[in-house]
């Protein structure tokens, strides 16, 4: 799984930077998808499935492909950036939350 997302990481900002996208953008939102672990605030049920619904690559390949398809640069900027995180977090070993505590993850405990 790390290598997988080193694999994911290294392709969304190939493909980002191939299209000549903002690096200071890149650079903003690079770590956006994190703000979802605010729902830990609330409690772990809610943290868990709000961090989860983020932290899926189902959502940004969705954007990412109704970008390609209506031509959109913005939706494809998002999607390759919100891909790099995931691909980030993959590599550094964080994975989707257990509903027990936020350090039980479907790869291993961080």
């Amino acid at each position: 799984m790390h290598i997988e997302g080193l694999v994911v990481l290294a392709l969304s900002i190939y493909f980002y930077f191939h299209l000549q996208f903002s690096w200071i953008v890149f650079v903003i939102l690079l770590l956006a998808p994190d703000l979802s672990a605010l729902g830990y605030l609330k409690n772990i049920k809610v943290g868990s499935v709000l961090y989860n619904f983020f932290h899926t690559y189902s959502i940004p390949a969705v954007i990412m492909i109704c970008g390609l398809l209506i031509h959109n640069s913005i939706a494809l900027m998002i999607s390759l950036i919100w891909i790099a995180h995931l691909g980030m977090d993959r590599m550094l070993g964080y994975g989707l939350k257990y509903p027990t505590k936020f350090q039980d993850t479907h790869l291993n405990r961080v």
